[in-house]
């Protein structure tokens, strides 16, 4: 598996893979006001560093948005913090390290930037993710918590360099 820069051609498999893993642990269904985001993978190529997991026929498992404060996905980041969204991975990639992969290539990044931290969000129910980001670092910062909408509760995580 190779982690790499997102290119047009990866957009429509990046669409499909993302709403397939948010409805696959109920973050979504079918109608949710979230999906034409999820689905608008070209508008969060152009806002942040948008990075694939694929394996090596080139099928792209899992991508993610890495991004900086002021961009127009960031929430959580402040200067000298970064902060990644949307990581997805294909359901049938899923336990095979496809998001540690884009996870470390997301603190990667922001050690290249001198970033002293990478914040990020997680929703409560989300127990993989939580042991996951849990494995590799991340704290819980309660401070961060918020829900951008009714009955969604996010997690605030943060990674110090």
């Amino acid at each position: 598996m190779i982690v790499r820069p997102a290119t047009p051609a990866d957009f429509d498999p990046i669409a499909e893979l993302t709403v397939a893993a948010y409805r696959g642990d109920g973050q979504t269904w079918p109608g949710h006001a979230y999906e034409p985001t999820l689905r608008d993978v070209a508008a969060r190529a152009v806002a942040g560093d948008l990075l694939v997991c694929a394996d090596e026929s080139g099928s792209v498992l899992g991508a993610v948005l890495f991004a900086v404060p002021g961009s127009e996905f960031s929430e959580l980041a402040v200067d000298g913090e970064a902060e990644f969204r949307m990581l997805a991975v294909a359901p049938s990639a899923q336990g095979k390290g496809v998001g540690r992969k884009l996870a470390q290539a997301c603190l990667d990044r922001a050690r290249e930037l001198g970033c002293k931290a990478v914040v990020i969000c997680v929703r409560d129910f989300s127990k993989d993710a939580q042991r996951l980001y849990d494995r590799m670092g991340f704290v819980r910062e309660p401070r961060l918590d918020w829900s951008p909408m009714e009955n969604v509760r996010l997690l605030g995580l943060r990674y110090d360099f």
